[in-house]
């Protein structure tokens, strides 16, 4: 009998591998966690929210400035994209990100879109896309500096981000060809296609060719950008694999490419890292943005 994917016979095998809640003894801590979290960073750091970058009310931003630098230089910038299988949460859960990043000088931008099913993941790729250009264009208004972004994203935004970095920027923005100068990528998806048969189908809708001009471990090209690929050890093989694919992928270009799970981490504490200053992951981005 013929498999339904790879090495999978069923949908209950792939749902077992990319739900990761199933494996928690309480599938709402995350979201609590990340909720409270994220109120304090709004009500403890400066911040500007719902920031349009396009013309849907979706297409919004939420920037926390980094303090003001004392020789007047501007401040690098972390652009992040919140997962959600790309049908659920919103920027607002995650401006927790922003704990970790302003103490050591760096403006977060955690980025909203429209969700799948009202959307596709055409369109919420290229929302994200249209988000990374506006703060390139305009992250100096709010005291960034263009010319030291980097990009990450978890889970759906760990495949966002990849695809932004498959982006011809000169081409299709007119910006420079490599504008980030780190990716840090958590446990993302980057090759879709195994999420036709499982529960998520109904809701992200993936065909043919959504799978294939989505998949970006099958699209990656030459880049400067240095890319941390990474997963939390506690994840199932199945995030493992992806996170090893796309690594061979970018490596295959000769790109730089750091692959390496995060130690204790399971899928929703992956990130948390991002909240602490000290973090592997924040100083990590640091020695790449700041110094």
């Amino acid at each position: 009998m013929p498999k339904l994917y790879r090495d999978f016979d069923n949908q209950a095998q792939i749902d077992a591998q990319y739900n990761p809640s199933l494996a928690l003894p309480d599938p709402a801590a995350p979201g609590r966690h990340f909720v409270a979290q994220s109120e304090k960073a709004r009500a403890t750091l400066p911040c500007v929210l719902d920031v349009p970058y396009g013309p849907t009310r979706e297409e919004t931003l939420d920037i926390f400035p980094a303090a003001s630098r004392p020789d007047g230089s501007k401040a690098p910038v972390f652009i992040f994209i919140h997962g959600g299988y790309w049908r659920a949460l919103s920027s607002k859960e995650f401006s927790c990100v922003a704990l970790g990043l302003q103490p050591l000088g760096i403006t977060s931008v955690v980025v909203n879109y429209a969700l799948a099913p009202r959307v596709s993941i055409d369109e919420i790729t290229r929302q994200t896309r249209a988000a990374a250009a506006w703060t390139l264009r305009n992250i100096q208004n709010y005291g960034g500096d263009p010319a030291r972004v980097g990009i990450g994203g978890h889970s759906a935004g760990g495949h966002l981000t990849a695809m932004c970095l498959q982006t011809p920027w000169a081409e299709d923005y007119g910006l420079p060809q490599d504008p980030f100068k780190a990716a840090l990528l958590f446990s993302g998806l980057y090759d879709i296609e195994p999420l036709r048969y499982s529960y998520l189908q109904p809701q992200i809708q993936l065909d043919d060719g959504i799978v294939r001009r989505n998949s970006p471990a099958f699209l990656t090209r030459p880049c400067a950008t240095p890319a941390w690929v990474t997963w939390g050890s506690l994840e199932s093989p199945e995030f493992a694999r992806q996170a090893q694919i796309l690594d061979a992928a970018w490596r295959g270009h000769g790109n730089a490419s750091e692959l390496r799970a995060i130690d204790g981490a399971d899928h929703f504490t992956v990130i948390r890292g991002l909240e602490q200053p000290d973090s592997e992951v924040a100083q990590w981005l640091a020695a790449k943005l700041v110094r």
